[in-house]
């Protein structure tokens, strides 16, 4: 129910902007979120997003922006500087957005993942 695009690759310092799509009513309960895992490394959810805040870990504040359409149809993660360590599949993710000042989250969807890969 959850499809991303706009992965791909791209030189540190450049930007990319990932979508993603919901068919059905899959942020219904109006939370969203983006994770990402690097090879070796475990997910690390890095921003989510209510109707009323955006939430992001500190290594991508600042370059990261997720939004969304009005209604709740589409996310986005619009991510500028890129560096070599965002390198990861990016997924997204709807569900249940905690209130908590970092991101944190109970999804209850899951995209299928974009590969997104930043070169030096």
């Amino acid at each position: 129910q959850l499809v991303e695009s706009g992965g791909g690759m791209v030189e540190a310092g450049g930007s990319l902007k990932l979508s993603c799509s919901a068919s059905g009513n899959a942020f219904y309960k109006k939370g969203a979120g983006w994770y990402r895992q690097a090879p070796g490394k475990q997910r690390e959810l890095v921003a989510t997003i209510t109707e009323s805040n955006t939430r992001y870990v500190d290594s991508v504040k600042g370059r990261f922006t997720i939004s969304r359409d009005d209604a709740w149809n589409t996310v986005y993660l619009q991510m500028t500087d890129l560096k070599p360590e965002d390198t990861a599949v990016y997924t997204c993710a709807a569900g249940l957005v905690g209130r908590s000042p970092t991101p944190i989250m109970a999804p209850s969807h899951y995209g299928q993942g974009t590969q997104v890969t930043v070169s030096s």
